[in-house]
């Protein structure tokens, strides 16, 4: 039966560039709208840039242009970017439209007569120099927990605080230096609290993941605090009906863009606007978003919908970060890469999609984008398996019976086996796990390759008498190479677009698994993809090597206190090695891990290679220096502490993927006694316990 399905992905904010780790969400996206459109599902992907807020305001302001002029350049740029990647949106909007206004307006109105909205005076800290009220993270002073310092004014990187920027010690403005003050200023609440009720059992319906809803659970134990929608002008935004100088605050007109997109998008296709989003509608709408947002998507959004007399979402599936060669991707830190450079390269963007689905499971866990893995397995997967089968085929085709199909084929075995396949692969696009998927059309794949590397028709076309059962085998085979097009297609549209040419049949749809393909003609095969060049990658890496580098903290602000103190003499004795900061040390990522399984490594004097499990987070091989303490059976089964976000090290035996940790006697070799020590924890430790 037909499903009528309405799909969003988070609004990217019109402040920068998309970069890969964006790209995620709306290839993750994008590929199960396009499962569901092959499906014969009526399904509509809509998104829009989300475009509101002082950050886009005083960027704006710094370029000396104009807030519109600002976010039309980035909407030109980010719908390049997504088209690159080939996501194929049905409408890309922007929250700065009158639909939007509207929209806003009514469900804010609606929330105001259900007795929704509260107004009271709060104390917030204000930029005497720009005369605005600072949001959190333009604020930055010493954590009221822990003292660390350059920590943005609504949580503590180092110690994971959360507080208000009015209890930030020594706040400096990140806009103007200037020292904030405190100023009192009426605002505009809405009663999350007095929702409570209907949002445990929502949030516990099945509509999220299971992660998610217990990740629910947490903060409704901590308790529901009333949301603050307002802003004080000067604001880039939409101003609060009947609340001169008071604007929206920009998470609560983004989700609306949702419905916005939608309503322009309805008004230019002839459709009812209220049949996908009134509060009878049997439409599924399916969010896709980060987990960095689930707070907004799962308590905000959901209580505004229901109590603005409008539909719920059937689902929220929420998805993991992006880490690079196992490091964090960070903004502030550089590392990231965006999606115009890996464009730039000539990389194919197929590629990417393909490795991104190859991860992705249906759940919150983080991906990585291990870069040699990328090259390899792309290469392995698409052109060593799947491209082979038609480039090791299709010329016998036109060469010995003029590019047309056998009549039919007399074992079908192997063809009924790749069709029966297409509701377990349906399944798991479904469910999400692209991951699952790809394994099961890749073990089709391989199967594919073993029965022409058996019947090996290069030697049956050198035999007159072999000339039929060259004809079927090249059938057989390209049967199978129709069926495999078929089950990507969801995830390499361009490339079975091109083989839909090559084959010379319309548009492949799900049901086609079906059909036999036989007496037909097909086209003289060109060569459909190109393996990556390691070059390429290196390329990329290069033009963003001052992005993928952390840049260096910035020396703190220090006060008289610390400035004298930083002046006295220090004794030899203290001077162990150059100070860190506490910011410094929080990067760290120490773990327990057990190493499972310790090994000589040949051509090596010192090296061990260890593989160590840290429990949920997999297996890490490490290479360290140990060989000359340990014999490899005496490491086996031992627990110790490594460094879980080192980044990962090509050396001249493999990849090593993190450090243990272990110590030495300062001034070398001590009579009979090792010269290195492992670090363990106690018993009772488990792998990947995190170490503080």
């Amino acid at each position: 039966m037909s499903r009528q399905i309405l799909v969003t992905s988070a609004l990217p904010y019109a402040n920068g560039s998309i970069h890969l780790g964006h790209l995620v969400e709306y290839i993750q996206t994008d590929i199960w709208v396009r499962f569901q459109k092959m499906r014969g599902h009526d399904c509509r992907y809509m998104c829009a840039d989300d475009t509101h807020g002082t950050a886009i305001m005083l960027r704006a302001e710094k370029e000396g242009i104009t807030p519109e002029t600002l976010i039309g350049r980035v909407w030109d740029e980010h719908t390049r970017d997504f088209a690159g990647f080939h996501i194929g949106f049905d409408h890309y909007y922007s929250t700065h439209s009158d639909e939007n206004r509207a929209l806003a307006s009514k469900i804010y109105l609606a929330l105001k007569d259900a007795g929704l909205i509260d107004v009271k005076t709060i104390a917030q800290l204000y930029d005497p120099v720009k005369n605005l009220f600072l949001p959190d993270r333009f604020i930055k002073g010493e954590c009221p927990k822990c003292g660390a310092l350059d920590q943005y004014g609504d949580n503590c990187e180092v110690c994971g605080a959360t507080y208000s920027p009015t209890e930030l010690k020594n706040p400096v403005s990140a806009v103007s230096g200037a020292t904030p003050v405190h100023k009192d200023s009426e605002h505009y609440f809405f009663k999350l609290g007095a929702c409570e009720a209907f949002l445990r059992e929502w949030t516990t319906s099945g509509t999220l993941q299971a992660e998610a809803a217990n990740k629910m659970q947490e903060w409704f134990a901590a308790g529901l605090n009333n949301w603050d929608i307002s802003r004080d002008a000067p604001y880039f935004g939409f101003e609060i009906p009947g609340a001169p100088g008071k604007y929206f605050y920009v998470w609560l007109d983004a989700p609306v863009g949702y419905m916005a997109s939608f309503a322009k998008y309805a008004a230019d296709n002839g459709l009812d606007f209220n049949a996908w989003w009134g509060p009878e509608s049997k439409t599924e709408l399916v969010h896709f978003i980060g987990k960095d947002i689930l707070y907004f998507h799962a308590l905000f959004w959901p209580a505004m919908l229901k109590y603005s007399g409008h539909r719920l979402p059937t689902a929220v599936y929420a998805h993991g970060f992006l880490t690079v060669n196992g490091q964090k991707m960070s903004k502030s830190r550089g590392t990231f890469i965006t999606a115009e450079s890996y464009l730039a390269q000539k990389l194919n963007p197929e590629w990417l999609r393909y490795y991104y689905a190859a991860k992705l499971n249906g759940s919150m866990e983080d991906i990585d984008l291990n870069l040699d893995d990328f090259v390899a397995r792309v290469n392995s997967d698409l052109v060593g398996k799947f491209i082979n089968i038609a480039s090791r085929t299709a010329g016998f085709i036109h060469k010995n019976f003029e590019g047309k199909l056998a009549d039919g084929v007399a074992n079908i075995e192997l063809i009924n086996d790749f069709q029966a396949a297409a509701g377990t692969i349906a399944a798991h696009y479904e469910a999400r796990d692209y991951a699952k998927a790809l394994r099961e059309i890749m073990a089709l794949a391989d199967r594919a390759n073993q029965y022409v590397a058996d019947e090996k028709p290069w030697e049956l076309a050198k035999k007159p008498e072999a000339v039929y059962r060259l004809h079927e085998v090249c059938t057989v085979a390209l049967n199978c190479f129709r069926l495999l097009t078929l089950y990507l297609k969801p995830v390499l549209p361009k490339l079975a677009g091109e083989v839909e040419a090559f084959l010379d049949i319309p548009p492949l749809a799900w049901d086609d698994a079906q059909s036999l393909f036989i007496r037909h003609r097909i086209n003289a095969y060109t060569h459909l993809m190109t393996r990556i060049d390691p070059k390429s990658i290196e390329a990329m890496v290069d033009a963003n090597k001052q992005n993928l580098e952390p840049t260096p903290a910035p020396a703190p602000a220090r006060h008289a206190e610390a400035q004298a103190h930083a002046a006295q003499p220090v004794s030899a004795a203290a001077a162990v090695a150059d100070t860190i900061s506490i910011d410094d040390f929080a990067k760290i990522d120490l773990r327990i891990a057990r190493i499972a399984n310790a090994e000589h490594v040949e051509g090596a004097d010192k090296l061990l290679r260890l593989t160590l499990d840290l429990g949920e987070l997999g297996t890490r091989q490490v290479f360290a220096g140990i060989k000359s303490a340990y014999a490899p059976e005496a490491l086996v089964g031992r627990l110790t502490v490594m460094v879980a976000n080192l980044a990962p090290r090509k050396m001249k035996f493999g990849m090593s993927e993190g450090m243990v940790l272990a110590a030495s006697h300062p001034d070398g070799h001590k009579g009979d006694a090792p010269s290195l020590f492992i670090l363990s924890p106690d018993s009772g430790a488990q792998p990947g316990m995190k170490v503080k």
